[in-house]
């Protein structure tokens, strides 16, 4: 078979099924895995592909935004881990940022029940509604305002962003929709990305918290680049997706199992 019918045929097979492993080429075409991932290699320099550790995914450029409480469903087990995490990092009534996503609700919900005396910064209605619902007399919470994005239940725009730079916080939670190869955090929405954008120029430490679908989507907006957070904690990520983040600039900390086999591209949900 000739290489452009064979890369033609792998480029129907990811159009198809939204991912393809090394391995899969290789049985489908009969051909080696040094020219299964030249075949790759070529497809994504044409930008027909992304390239993951050990296949392929399509690139997915989306300013699709599920509902709140859709990804509350989402990777459960994986935010509630890097909840426990980050609320380890924590010391006795710091101030802390928390943007809008459900795994910074995650941290909510596990910063109140390990007891921790905070004041909390948030945008997400959500978060102001547990905090009501469950806070302590230690756990102040200070409401950022603004325009109401029903989907997300958060507050977004100018007045949120002034509410954002007439404070300080000693740490930042948040999460994104996706991460690009070259390490730029990316979200659906442009009002949420300067939310974040303002929050990280605002806190002491920040930290990006991410699960490995992260790394196979990626938003419209650009929040900033993955070398401006102070840690990523990341949940799953194999040795050589947290190799290529250390190669980003990220200064990343894993978290839970490491993963060792490439997973669909997870376009139809969104796991914030």
């Amino acid at each position: 078979m000739l290489a452009e019918t064979r890369r033609r045929g792998i480029a129907e097979t990811l159009r198809s099924n939204g991912a393809v492993t090394v391995a899969e080429v290789e049985e489908r075409f009969g051909v080696s895995p040094m020219t299964a991932r030249r075949d790759l290699d070529e497809l994504a320099r044409r930008g027909l592909l992304r390239r993951t550790h050990g296949g392929a995914v399509l690139p997915s450029t989306s300013a699709h935004e599920d509902s709140f409480a859709r990804r509350m469903r989402v990777a459960t087990e994986a935010k509630q881990r890097l909840a426990e995490a980050a609320v380890a990092r924590l010391g006795p009534r710091e101030t802390v940022f928390l943007d809008s996503s459900t795994t910074s609700y995650f941290v909510a919900r596990q910063l109140l029940e390990a007891g921790i005396a905070a004041t909390i910064l948030t945008n997400s209605l959500p978060v102001m509604e547990l905090v009501f619902a469950e806070g302590r007399p230690d756990v102040e919470l200070i409401g950022i305002g603004g325009t109401l994005r029903r989907l997300t239940r958060s507050f977004v725009g100018p007045f949120a962003v002034r509410t954002v730079q007439g404070h300080f916080a000693d740490r930042l939670f948040l999460s994104v929709k996706g991460l690009t190869e070259t390490g730029m955090m990316t979200d659906a929405d442009a009002l949420e990305a300067e939310v974040k954008r303002a929050m990280i120029a605002q806190a002491g430490e920040s930290i990006l918290l991410i699960d490995r679908s992260k790394l196979l989507v990626r938003g419209l907006s650009v929040v900033s680049s993955v070398s401006d957070v102070s840690v990523v904690l990341a949940d799953g990520t194999s040795a050589a997706e947290t190799a290529a983040l250390r190669a980003a600039g990220a200064a990343i900390e894993p978290v839970g199992q490491a993963q060792s086999a490439p997973v669909a591209r997870a376009a139809p949900s969104d796991s914030r």
